[in-house]
């Protein structure tokens, strides 16, 4: 049985309650091995909350975990002793940093197979004094990885970006042939981690009509079919660039495995809008399978019992089946 490592996110948000629901579903002893990393009054609250019938089993290292139902078996970081919910705090963030790194230095020693990692507050990092703008770049900087990319899972879409979290404004001037060529040749690394022997990429562009021929812009003629052609030299099975309103609708019907998307909302607003609770990131190029929640700390309705563990439960499923 393959061992996940769970960290419990931002103590604020509802990624202990989550964490909790979605570890009471028998179906997840079929897919994993489940080790919850955190603060043990963090996550004995949140059973209460749940009001489930969970024992929490307090180890040292994944080694004893047992994996039996009705527990959870958890690593105590001890990093807060009082915590506040519903908003950002600076020892919130700097705790959920500390069970992040925890998670990948496991992985890293091969002490489990894999790391799910519950939402974090981009504002409580700020507030702790880290810089990363979110989990995928703290995670590059832990593993020491250069090359990496965002891909989202969510019912028959896959979407890998080009660029993450940016403004809008600076988009444009981030896309250039080496990081389009870059993204497609991770998106083929991302297939490879899926199972997908015979993938099927596509490129959308970043204007409307892909630039209709450069008459809405130029940056498909200049930037992405440039870095289209040089991926198929390296192999890689590509085509493109689409119109980015016509190629979603491609994949939904199953006639593509995977889109580079050139910017955040570009791929993430039409995959949560088929799949908004059971939404998965995968950080593609890391040396460890990494997913988590497609969604944030949900503050406004953190501690009230209401949350909905679908996307938790589908990331821990998908990290079991994600192979390096």
């Amino acid at each position: 049985m393959r061992k996940t490592a769970i960290t419990i996110g931002d103590a604020g948000g509802i990624g202990p309650e989550i964490i909790v629901k979605a570890l009471y579903c028998a179906e997840i002893r079929d897919y994993c091995a489940p080790v919850v990393i955190g603060d043990r009054v963090v996550i004995e609250e949140a059973i209460n909350l749940t009001k489930l019938p969970i024992e929490l089993k307090l180890i040292k290292s994944p080694d004893e975990s047992k994996s039996a139902m009705g527990t959870i078996d958890f690593i105590d970081l001890n990093m807060v002793k009082k915590f506040e919910k519903g908003k950002p705090t600076a020892e919130n963030g700097r705790a959920s940093v500390s069970y992040i790194k925890k998670a990948v230095e496991l992985a890293l020693d091969k002490k489990v197979d894999g790391i799910v990692t519950a939402p974090i507050s981009k504002e409580a990092l700020k507030m702790a004094g880290y810089s990363w703008p979110g989990h995928t770049e703290m995670l590059a900087e832990f593993t020491g990885t250069k090359d990496y990319a965002m891909m989202l899972v969510g019912g028959s879409l896959r979407v890998i970006l080009v660029t993450i979290h940016t403004p809008l404004k600076s988009v444009p001037n981030l896309i250039t042939k080496e990081r389009v060529l870059k993204i497609i040749l991770l998106s083929k690394n991302a297939c490879d981690m899926l199972g997908i022997k015979n993938p099927r990429i596509a490129v959308a562009g970043l204007n409307p009509h892909a630039g209709e021929s450069g008459i809405f812009g130029d940056e498909e003629i200049k930037v992405i079919i440039p870095a289209i052609e040089n991926a198929k030299k390296h192999g890689i099975p590509v085509t493109g660039p689409y119109p980015p309103d016509t190629i979603f609708h491609k994949a939904y019907k199953g006639e593509i495995d995977i889109i580079v998307c050139m910017y955040h909302d570009q791929g993430l607003i039409p995959l949560k809008m088929i799949a908004f609770d059971k939404g998965v990131n995968v950080t593609v190029g890391l040396p460890i399978i990494r997913t988590s929640p497609d969604h944030g700390t949900a503050y406004d309705i953190a501690w009230k019992g209401i949350a909905n563990a679908s996307s938790m439960l589908e990331a821990i499923k998908l990290a079991s089946r994600l192979k390096i």
